[in-house]
């Protein structure tokens, strides 16, 4: 099973959409499987725009060859947790409770604003706010009406029983996103919640990862592949 993280994406307020870095990374992604001879029974995308233009321009690449790739599934159990609903739930009662996030918040929100959807480097860090959000919400101590982190966990490890059904010996993609890869990476490791954010944080965008799952045992073989990402300045991280 080859699961790929969705290529560089938009800016910070305009996320769900390949960057032109985001597209070219992706084409790579594809012509490196071309290259190696490493060919799908079956490909799956969760619903977001960015994960499945990843897959597309994947396809693409083979089709560019003349190797036949599968048609997408869309499933959005791969998708992402929802940033955006989170902030606006939770950012509002950490800024009531914690004066240094609140300085954070608002700077952020300054940067955006005046970088007006330009791909500034505000849109291509984690900031200190994102991780004390974030973990706020792992913690589940603040009110929240959305997707819970416990919530979001189960629905991505369901996908396990579809996977499993697959033959023994045939490939399967899947194009998803950071969190969701590191999911299935501590399911295969048996590591706890509080470090699968540090694994989502060091996957490169368009980057593989490759497990094998036989006989309901899942092994971790490769974490975070990029190859094909050897140019200057095709690593990225956001």
């Amino acid at each position: 099973m080859y699961f790929v993280r969705h290529g560089q994406a938009g800016t910070r307020d305009a996320y769900d959409s390949l960057s032109d870095l985001g597209t070219r990374q992706a084409r790579l992604l594809g012509e490196h499987f071309v290259s190696q001879g490493i060919e799908f029974a079956a490909a799956f995308t969760g619903a977001l725009s960015r994960q499945r233009q990843t897959g597309e321009e994947v396809g693409a690449a083979f089709s560019r060859a003349g190797v036949s790739f599968p048609s997408l599934t869309i499933d959005s159990r791969w998708n992402e947790f929802d940033l955006g609903h989170v902030y606006s739930e939770i950012a509002p009662q950490l800024c009531a409770e914690d004066h240094q996030f609140r300085l954070e918040y608002e700077k952020m929100q300054e940067q955006i604003r005046v970088s007006d959807g330009a791909h500034a480097a505000i849109h291509r860090k984690w900031l200190p706010c994102d991780t004390k959000l974030v973990t706020a919400w792992i913690s589940g101590r603040y009110a929240y009406t959305g997707e819970t982190w416990q919530q979001f966990c189960e629905r991505v490890a369901s996908c396990r029983l579809d996977l499993g059904n697959s033959q023994r010996r045939e490939n399967i993609v899947v194009f998803t996103s950071a969190t969701p890869i590191a999911i299935w990476t501590g399911m295969s490791l048996d590591i706890c919640d509080g470090k699968l954010m540090q694994l989502a944080g060091v996957l490169y965008n368009a980057s593989y990862t490759v497990m094998r799952l036989r006989d309901g045992q899942l092994r971790l073989f490769t974490f975070n592949a990029a190859p094909h990402l050897s140019g200057t300045g095709l690593r990225t991280h956001r």
